[in-house]
């Protein structure tokens, strides 16, 4: 065999062997956004999620690291509804990247795709942090995650025309598996219907309303205001004439109000994923609902 058929031969067989490189740079925010982005974009993308489900999303530090990454992304991923207001801004800014500020194809907010819930009367700073487009944990209802994927799955379709075809194929598959998912919970979360129930922050807002379970108070006096003596001595008292059957957390805060609470009115308090990788249980998607609705049952039962 000739020499140069030989070498045409062997860099065929080394492109086969080859996987495809990613063409697409994903910088998602929050973890929830990073695993939907994977599992719409599969091999065809690479994610970066620039926290973890341990760190407060509304309070991130703006890390030459997160710049970094943000200069090379094609597409950044945020909730929106300002959850990341006091940290992706100054990213982006430092970033210096055009495609992905704000305004551009290459910047998508989950939250413009979603009927946002508990946007206030007034806007006044001292009243907490204040979030004017609404209550912005839009994850905790799966519902949400749906419309998400739709709309997510059409941008990076139009940022990468190439793969676009590959980007429905694996969405209609996810969309179909995603609503048996959310038929098969809200059968098993039937005994939750109507269970009245406690906060930390107002982070299970979408989750409750999606249940039908009933939030009878808050233990942050404002949004992002750490509870003090006196604000979960009310609660206390509260509990008297509205009983809470449990106070929930989400894994990346404190569990000290929560456990003041719990151990004076005599309910269970439970920690929540609230995003994948909350707990060793929320592996993905998927999991982070079983895991959380499994979660909730057992401190009704």
């Amino acid at each position: 065999m000739h020499a140069t058929t030989k070498a045409l031969i062997a860099l065929a067989a080394l492109a086969l062997a080859t996987p495809a490189t990613a063409s697409l740079a994903i910088f998602a925010t929050v973890p929830e956004w990073g695993a939907l982005a994977q599992e719409i974009g599969g091999d065809k993308v690479s994610v970066y999620t620039a926290t973890n489900a341990l760190q407060d999303p509304h309070h991130v530090e703006a890390k030459p690291s997160l710049i970094a990454r943000a200069r090379k992304a094609d597409l950044v991923v945020a909730t929106g509804a300002e959850l990341e207001v006091g940290w992706l801004p100054l990213v982006l800014q430092q970033a210096g990247n055009a495609k992905v500020q704000p305004g551009q194809p290459g910047y998508f907010e989950a939250a413009s795709f979603v009927t946002t819930i508990e946007r206030p009367a007034r806007l006044d700073r001292a009243e907490g942090d204040v979030h004017p487009l609404g209550n912005p944990h839009i994850q905790t209802d799966p519902r949400n995650i749906a419309r998400v994927a739709a709309a997510l799955t059409q941008r990076m379709g139009e940022l990468d025309p190439v793969d676009a075809a590959f980007f429905r194929e694996r969405y209609a598959s996810f969309d179909s598996r995603w609503r048996a998912s959310i038929v098969r919970w809200e059968a098993r979360a039937a005994a939750l219907r109507g269970v009245p129930v406690l906060v930390q922050h107002k982070a299970f807002s979408y989750l409750l309303n999606w249940l039908g379970m009933k939030e009878t108070g808050t233990l942050e006096p404002k949004p992002g205001v750490d509870p003090t003596a006196a604000s979960l001595a009310e609660i206390l008292n509260e509990q008297q004439r509205h009983p809470a059957k449990m106070v929930l957390r989400a894994a990346y805060q404190s569990d000290r109000a929560s456990q003041w609470i719990a151990e004076r009115a005599h309910i269970p308090a439970i920690a929540l994923p609230f995003t994948v990788g909350g707990d060793p249980d929320a592996r993905d998607l998927t999991s982070l609902f079983d895991d959380t609705i499994a979660r909730l049952l057992g401190a009704v039962k």
